[in-house]
Order: C-alpha cells, then sequence, then structure tokens
C-alpha cells in the first residue's frame, strides 16, 4: 500500500485543533523513532526507511517496525509503506541491529491524532510537534494502492483545505533532515 499522504506547516495551531477537533476525538501519543541504515548509507541512497517506533498512549504503549520504500510522487514525498506491530520493543532493536543496520537518527515527536472519513476514504490527520524543530505541522494520510495515488492526494487537499491550510503551506522538509540539522548547530 502507498502511504498518500501531504505534510504543511500550520500557522494557526488553535483555530487548526478546533477545527479538527469537529471531525473526530483526538489521541495525544508520543512517537518514539529510531531510524536505521546500512552502516554505508544503502537505504538511504535508494530512497528507502527502516523505522522502529514506540507509541506511549493514553491507553497502551505499542512498538511498530515500518520499511517505506522510494517515492512514488516526488510532489508529495508518498512512498509504500510496509509496518508491523511488534511485542517486543527491545528485541526489534536488536534483531534490526543484528540484522547490520545502524541506529541513524532517533527523536521524540508529540502527537495528536485523528482519524476520520473524508471523501469515502479513512483518513489520519496529524498534528505533530518535534521538540527539535521549530513550529507545528499537520499531516493528513490515506492509505491506497499505486494506481489510485494521484485521486487520493487530491482527496488528502481538499481536506487541507477545508482544515485551512494553503497550497503555499505544504512542506516536503523531512523531520529527520530537519532535527539532523538543528543538531549540527
Amino acid at each position: 500500500m502507498i502511504e498518500a499522504e501531504l505534510k504543511a506547516r500550520v500557522h494557526a495551531p488553535e483555530d487548526l485543533l478546533r477545527r479538527l477537533d469537529e471531525r473526530a476525538a483526538g489521541v495525544p501519543e508520543v512517537y518514539q523513532d529510531t531510524y536505521y541504515d546500512a552502516r554505508d548509507g544503502a537505504l538511504d541512497a535508494r530512497d528507502a526507511e527502516l523505522r522502529i517506533r514506540t507509541v506511549y498512549g493514553p491507553e497502551e504503549t505499542r512498538t511498530v517496525l515500518t520499511y517505506k520504500g522510494a517515492k512514488v510522487d516526488e510532489a508529495s514525498g508518498s512512498k509504500p509503506e510496509h509496518e508491523t506491530r511488534v511485542q517486543d520493543a527491545e528485541a526489534a532493536h536488536a534483531i534490526v541491529r543484528g540484522l547490520g543496520y545502524v541506529p541513524v537518527i532517533a527523536f521524540e515527536k508529540h502527537c495528536r491524532n485523528y482519524v476520520f472519513r473524508a471523501r469515502g476514504r479513512e483518513m489520519l490527520a496529524t498534528l505533530v510537534r518535534v521538540p527539535e524543530v521549530d513550529g507545528t505541522f499537520l499531516e493528513v494520510e490515506t492509505f491506497v494502492d499505486a494506481d489510485h495515488v494521484r485521486a487520493a492526494l487530491a482527496d488528502v487537499r481538499e481536506v487541507l483545505a477545508e482544515l485551512g491550510i494553503a497550497d503555499e503551506d505544504l512542506t516536503r522538509e523531512l523531520y529527520t533532515d530537519a532535527v539532523r540539522a538543528r543538531r549540527r548547530v
């Protein structure tokens, strides 16, 4: 499946929060993300990602292992995504390291997630703050097969517009790159 996603910088977080709360109940979660790569950077070289994310939520803590392939849509950065829940976070990290991958960056994201239906699709809207990065971001995504990426992105763009997000607010900036840049300062 392809994660058809658009991300935007948010200039009025309180207004957006109100609009999101009108659509669905938000769930606050903290993500602890660790990204891995081969020692030679082979995953990055082919625009792939390997991540272990532990999610701390109000009712549970869960860990997911995610592999993202190369972009299928340059404008949005949408990628194929394969994700599975793992029972033991420490074991998942040990397995990935045992396979020869090394952690390249780890950071925390403070999120508020909203799941709702729009345009006949299940959408996930995530309001994001990364403590090491200035600003608030909104990600809106839906999962589709490769033949429906363009239509799904059009639907995501309409949802963003309804939420008060303009096209000029869209960004392809990656949190990993922003955190790396901040840590170099």
